[in-house]
């Protein structure tokens, strides 16, 4: 019996309903709905069945739209490709790239061949790419030769340079965006190639794997240190889109645009799946985030939903300021994910953009990655102050430090167990085993590392994060990837790095350096074009302050930095600069 079998079964003998806990911090979602047993090319294919001519997937940016019957034929042409060039099941097959046609079509081609579709972030660096593609060991890698309007000249010459004995497994790479500079084959050149593969040979495999294999790859960290990379299902992700649908209402006739990127579970869960387990149809309003780009694209698409982080959202609503213009009467839904969404900003999402059903949620790349989900009728303030109540299929409980089920009202670590569980780290038992847990039942749990209460009707909120993850603009940054560049440095004896709060971000990355004394002290982005050379440009220190001579990180008795101590002074200091700047 599978572990989500498993699951099933034990949810299934809970007698508790998921709008209703006992005095302690437990959840249980409710069980009456089935999961669905499909595979992404069975959901393409029943959705062809229903939906054949309606429009499922645009991208204004290139003119492209495809109706389910266009996809499904668009679908099987990529996947003879890759049956060309020797994929089969479970190989793994990788793509840089922004939100562009071809990141669809892969995406569920991949799935017809039986292989893993490893998604990796736009800002990594040729290192970090590197680095993930060794551990992944992707056989294909589908890679454009720029991100938006941002080349990818450093990648694409590490790729010309690269050793076999540096990645073994790697036998194709074919560029996206192929231009004349481009030495790899095109994405068109490739799909040609695929011509000569039947029908026949093509389905034939399609039996050979079934909802429960893995068919994703997610990052969940950098690669300086041991990289982290989630194996999620058919089963985890088809049906945690569908969940996530069925809270904000979707159907046929929604039309969804949705600006964060496909190489996130936000973009590809929470925005393509979401849609296509309801038959409607999503807009990828532009390959990078362009806030005129969304709103142009919601008002001429007639959208009734729109996704975003913080960050979005409020670039979008300076934008409103400087023209009003468009029509936004279509919208209705939508998510706000990634970071906390501020009061005012909920406010002038409903007023401004008309998105009175505007949905929150909670959850994590190892959960497909959404646990909990507001409903579009949930009283404004517990879409505003909570993450919602928990997804079918779901168990949730709070615990102390001794793993203690704590009292409804008080603040532990989260834990979730369910249908949407990873299957664990790629190749990292160790971090699987330190991850995840069962209990005395048998019960698989997730520790989710963040600290959160449960109130008496059910909502969960989140109050803190036990780990110090920096969440900026929706993107998870590690400190210790960051501590591990700035400790190369010749000036600085010791770093520590923290997350600060930002106006436009939610947090940005803030340094605190001990210098050392031999050396020069570097200005700031002199530091922050060090760390760029190693890791994305977004994971640069945006604050940078400097320990006094002789002065020391506060550290608890056993030599750990006391990072909330540092938070603070952090926040003081930019508190003193903005008081100093008024006068």
């Amino acid at each position: 019996m599978t572990d989500q079998a498993l699951q099933a079964t034990m949810f299934s003998n809970q007698s508790e309903d998921v709008n209703k806990c006992c005095e302690q911090s437990l959840l249980v979602g409710e069980t009456t709905s089935q999961l669905w047993d499909l595979t992404l090319t069975q959901l393409l294919q029943e959705q062809v069945e229903h939906n054949a001519s309606r429009q499922c997937v645009v991208f204004p940016e290139y003119n492209y739209r495809a109706s389910y019957e266009d996809l499904y034929r668009r679908t099987l042409v990529v996947a003879k490709g890759l049956r060309k060039i020797g994929i089969r099941q479970g190989d793994r097959i990788g793509i840089l790239a922004g939100n562009i046609p071809a990141y669809v079509e892969l995406f569920f081609a991949v799935s017809h061949v039986g292989g893993i579709f490893v998604v990796f972030n736009t800002t990594y660096t040729a290192k970090e790419l590197r680095f993930a593609l060794k551990h992944s060991g992707c056989k294909a890698l589908f890679v454009a030769s720029s991100i938006g309007k941002t080349p990818t000249t450093k990648v694409m010459d590490m790729l010309r340079k690269i050793g076999k004995n540096e990645l073994p497994e790697l036998e194709s790479i074919v560029c996206l965006k192929h231009t004349a500079e481009c030495t790899f084959p095109s994405y068109d050149q490739f799909q040609q190639s695929g011509q000569d593969i039947s029908d026949n040979e093509l389905f034939a495999s399609i039996g050979e794997f079934s909802a429960h294999h893995v068919c994703n790859l997610q990052f969940t960290s950098g690669t300086t240190g041991t990289p982290k990379a989630a194996m999620l299902t058919h089963s985890n992700i088809i049906n945690n889109g569908r969940f996530v649908g069925d809270r904000m209402r979707l159907d046929s006739s929604d039309i969804i645009c949705c600006p964060p990127p496909l190489f996130h579970c936000f973009g590809l869960v929470l925005g393509l799946l979401a849609v296509v387990t309801h038959g409607g149809c999503i807009v990828f309003p532009s390959e990078t985030f362009q806030a005129s780009s969304v709103l142009r694209a919601v008002s001429k698409e007639r959208c009734t939903g729109l996704h975003g982080v913080p960050a979005m959202f409020s670039a979008q609503l300076e934008l409103l300021k400087e023209n009003s213009t468009m029509n936004f009467s279509s919208l209705r839904t939508g998510i706000a994910a990634g970071s906390s969404v501020p009061r005012k900003m909920m406010a002038d999402l409903r007023e401004k953009l008309n998105m009175k059903e505007i949905t929150s949620t909670y959850g994590m790349t190892e959960t497909s990655p959404g646990s909990f989900m507001s409903y579009t009728d949930d009283p404004v303030e517990k879409r505003l102050c909570t993450v919602g109540k928990i997804l079918p299929h779901t168990k949730a409980k709070i615990v102390d430090g001794k793993g203690e089920l704590v009292p409804i009202g008080t603040r532990g670590e989260l834990l979730v167990s369910g249908f949407q569980l990873q299957k664990g780290y790629w190749r990292n038992p160790k971090q699987t085993a330190e991850a995840m847990e069962r209990d005395e039942d048998g019960c698989l749990w997730m520790r989710t590392g963040d600290e959160a209460v449960f109130d008496d009707e059910g909502y969960c909120s989140i109050t803190g994060r036990i780990k110090d993850i920096i969440i900026r603009g929706g993107e998870n940054i590690f400190p210790l990837e960051i501590e591990e560049v700035l400790g190369q440095h010749r000036s600085i004896v010791q770093s520590s790095v923290v997350g600060l709060p930002d106006n436009k971000y939610g947090e940005v990355v803030a340094a605190f350096l001990q210098h050392r004394t031999t050396e020069p002290r570097p200005s700031g982005e002199v530091l922050r074009d060090f760390v760029r050379q190693t890791l994305g440009w977004h994971k640069a220190p945006v604050h940078i302050f400097w320990l006094e001579e002789g002065e020391d990180f506060p550290k608890t008795g056993s030599g750990k930095v006391q990072k909330h101590i540092l938070r603070e002074h952090g926040k003081e200091r930019l508190r003193r600069l903005t008081r100093t700047s008024k006068l």
